[in-house]
C-alpha cells in the first residue's frame, strides 16, 4: 500500500485532527501553517484537510461592515490569507479536498460564496456548542442522488459547534446537507464529470461521539480512498 501524504491546515484542536486522519494505515501528516511559513510543503501532499477555527474575515466577500454590525471579534487573517494560497493549489493541480467548519465557510467564500456572520440574528436557532468542550447535536438531511448521500446515507446526526454558516453559494459548488432548521450542513462539487475530491461538512467528524458513524468515517475513507 502506498504511503499517503496529508496537508492538514493547523488550528484550534488541530490534534484532533492528526489523531482521526492517521487511524487510517500508511497515512502521513505535513501540518501547514503560516505561522511555519510552509506553503510550499502542499506540493509534497496528496491531499488537503482545512480545520476548524476562527471566523473567515468578512473583508473577504465584501461584508467588512458585519464586524461592526454583529460584534464580530475572532478572526485570524493572516491564517485566511496562507489558507487561501493552500486552496488556490488545490483546485490547480486538482488536489483531494475535506473542509470540516470553518473549512466549509473558507472554501464557499473563495468559490465566490458568502456567509451568515452570525445564524442566531437571523432568526435561526443556536448551534454552538452547549457549553466549552460539550457540541451540540442535531439531525441533517442529505440531499438525494449528491455525493455525499453515497457515502453517508439520507439522514442523521452530527456534533455542531458554529455561529456561522453559508448565505450564498460559491461557483462551482452545490449544497448536499441541511440540518432541520435550513442551515447548509456540507457541500460539494455541482458538477459529476471532475476527478477531483472535495467534499465540506459543517459538522466536526473528527470528534463525533460515534467514530464508526456514516458521517464521521465514511467522510474520512473517501476522502483518503479518493488519493
Amino acid at each position: 500500500m502506498k504511503k499517503i501524504v496529508i496537508g492538514i491546515a493547523a488550528g484550534r484542536k488541530y490534534e484532533n485532527y492528526l489523531r482521526w486522519i492517521t487511524e487510517v494505515p500508511n497515512v502521513e501528516v505535513i501540518k501547514l501553517s503560516h505561522e511555519a511559513g510552509n506553503y510550499q510543503s502542499i506540493s509534497d501532499c496528496h491531499g488537503l484537510l482545512l480545520t476548524g477555527g476562527e471566523d473567515v474575515h468578512p473583508a473577504l466577500y465584501k461584508k467588512s461592515e458585519f464586524i461592526e454590525q454583529y460584534h464580530l471579534e475572532d478572526f485570524n487573517q493572516h491564517r485566511d490569507e496562507f489558507e487561501l494560497q493552500l486552496l488556490n493549489y488545490s483546485q490547480r493541480n486538482e488536489l483531494p479536498l475535506l473542509g470540516i467548519c470553518r473549512g466549509l465557510q473558507l472554501t464557499n467564500v473563495f468559490m465566490g460564496g458568502t456567509l451568515i456572520p452570525h445564524i442566531p440574528s437571523f432568526g435561526k436557532p443556536d448551534h454552538t456548542k452547549y457549553e466549552e468542550g460539550k457540541d451540540r447535536y442535531h439531525k441533517v438531511e442529505v440531499v438525494k442522488n449528491s455525493f455525499l448521500e453515497t457515502i453517508s446515507g439520507e439522514k442523521g446526526e452530527v456534533n455542531s459547534a458554529h455561529h456561522q454558516s453559508v448565505d450564498k453559494v460559491g461557483k462551482g459548488l452545490m449544497i448536499n446537507a441541511f440540518s432541520e432548521d435550513g442551515i447548509v450542513e456540507g457541500m460539494e462539487r455541482d458538477y459529476k464529470n471532475s476527478n477531483s475530491f472535495l467534499l465540506l461538512v459543517q459538522w466536526h467528524p473528527e470528534r463525533m461521539l460515534d467514530p464508526n458513524s456514516t458521517f464521521s468515517k465514511n467522510i474520512r475513507d473517501s476522502f483518503i480512498k479518493s488519493i
